[in-house]
């Protein structure tokens, strides 16, 4: 696919087949992402992978309103970067983000890029807090966003 035709094909989708996201295609996601770059290279990106439907429908309300999608996902990507060993780490994270977005077009998936820094769940909880305790991710790693990933419903 051309650079231009691809960008011109993104668009945020919100609704998904019921079908899974192969670990292929994750880990070519992934990879991918990592090819981003980082502020004098220092690399304080990272990536959780979430498949497990549970877990998917508990991401769905971290924040109040834009990540109900998620419960009908056949996987997330939450983007998280290390604020220890980068003070542009939320720059960092942004660039690795829209490579997964691009990515994902490229292979056939429907994606959307949902915000969680500096943003609230509906009880009013910051929505990174939430989604740390949640999946487990400790300081000095903060969330900037979850990419939703699906199998297009046509």
């Amino acid at each position: 696919m051309e650079f231009l035709e691809l960008i011109e094909k993104r668009h945020s989708i919100r609704t998904y087949s019921n079908e899974e996201v192969s670990d292929e295609l994750l880990n070519e996601l992934i990879e991918c992402a990592k090819l981003a770059p980082t502020s004098r290279n220092k690399k304080p990106v990272d990536y959780v992978v979430v498949k497990d439907k549970a877990i998917l429908e508990q991401l769905s309300v971290s924040k109040a309103g834009g990540s109900q999608m998620l419960k009908d996902a056949g996987a997330a990507i939450v983007v998280i970067g290390d604020s220890e060993k980068s003070d542009v780490w939320v720059e960092d994270c942004s660039i690795a983000m829209t490579y997964l977005h691009l990515a994902a077009v490229n292979c056939g998936l429907g994606s959307c890029w949902i915000q969680i820094r500096n943003r609230q769940n509906a009880e009013g909880k910051d929505s990174g807090e939430y989604i740390k305790e949640l999946l487990g991710i400790k300081k000095p790693f903060e969330v900037l966003a979850i990419l939703s990933l699906g199998i297009m419903d046509n």
